[in-house]
């Protein structure tokens, strides 16, 4: 059974940093797309940003700029960097393994902006 374990979600201020980590067990890591996803209440469950097994990425709109997803194939961890924070990115940060359509899930890890 696959396993995805994410950490590294607090409470920040605004303008600060995070990294969440995602460290996956029991998979091909190399072999999947990672992704990060987060939805804040209210609201419904959208992309932030994903790494396909090659490397290539692709970012929300409304985070191009501030955060960086990466991959270390040798550790089956991949990252999000999360920079200059605003209260709107709060939410539960989820990450997502996407291998030819099917899909596995983290229990999430709770990202708090605010003064």
């Amino acid at each position: 059974q696959v396993q995805l374990v994410e950490s590294g979600g607090g409470l920040v201020q605004p303008g600060g940093s995070l990294r969440l980590s995602c460290v996956a067990s029991r998979m091909m890591f190399n072999l999947y797309t990672m992704g990060w996803y987060r939805q804040a209440p209210g609201n419904q469950r959208e992309l932030v940003a994903r790494v396909s097994n090659g490397g290539s990425t692709n970012y929300a709109d409304a985070v191009k700029g501030r955060f960086t997803i990466s991959r270390d194939n040798a550790k089956n961890t991949v990252y999000l960097q999360m920079n200059s924070l605003k209260p709107e990115d709060t939410a539960v940060y989820y990450c997502n393994a996407n291998i030819f359509g099917q899909e596995k899930w983290g229990q999430g890890t709770q990202v708090t902006v605010s003064s």
